[in-house]
């Protein structure tokens, strides 16, 4: 099964070294490529691709403004913002407005096709290099948030054992592997997770998580 995917940088070498890296994939295919976040609200709109990949900074209309637009429309694409890292406000804005993730434009070749995969498959992509520091320089100066604190100690032990590795951008199979779990059993956590904090997606919880002060070990 193909990917289709939407390509927005307004750097042209940027695109020409994504559509190398992404091409030489049976299962990841770039159907389309625009220079502005306007270029893309049309192209997404002809085209309906399932991932964009989608540049932070860009003329006539940037890459937060067109991910917010984009994540407001019926059966959205999953958006995994380009970035480097004196964009960390953007990102996070993104992510907070229902963007999938992030990645950094040098992000391996092999890391940045299991990104859009797993994308696509609806999971986060938490730059495990990146995440931590964007998020923690996000809210390092912020208060923590007593209704989100409230929700984090309502988690079990184990159900905190997971949040921590949701944070970190694991997978539901890497979670598994470490913490001994089936595969099953931590989709019954992650579940659980969501209720007690109120949100509907990895991206929401981690950012619920860190509102709320981090997870300490217990």
């Amino acid at each position: 099964m193909v990917i289709p995917v939407v390509l927005v940088d307004d750097d042209a070498m940027v695109r020409t070294g994504l559509r190398l890296i992404l091409g030489g994939s049976e299962d990841v295919k770039i159907i389309g490529e625009a220079s502005n976040g306007q270029e893309a609200l049309d192209m997404v709109e002809r085209l309906a691709p399932e991932v964009v990949l989608l540049d932070v900074r860009m003329p006539v209309l940037d890459g937060l403004a067109a991910a917010e637009r984009l994540l407001t429309r019926p059966n959205p694409p999953a958006v995994i913002m380009l970035t480097t890292f004196n964009t960390d406000d953007y990102v996070l804005r993104a992510l907070k407005a229902g963007a999938r993730g992030f990645l950094l434009k040098d992000t391996a070749p092999e890391q940045m096709l299991n990104a859009i995969r797993r994308a696509a498959a609806g999971e986060p992509v938490l730059s495990p290099e990146v995440a931590g520091q964007v998020i923690a320089a996000a809210t390092a100066t912020q208060h923590v948030d007593p209704a989100a604190r409230r929700g984090l100690e309502e988690l079990t032990i184990r159900e905190r054992d997971v949040a921590r590795l949701l944070t970190d951008g694991r997978s539901n199979q890497e979670i598994a592997h470490q913490l001994y779990m089936s595969l099953a059993t931590v989709k019954a956590n992650i579940t659980r997770i969501f209720t007690k904090l109120g949100v509907d997606n990895r991206v929401a919880a981690a950012m619920k998580i860190r509102d709320g002060g981090g997870l300490e070990e217990d």
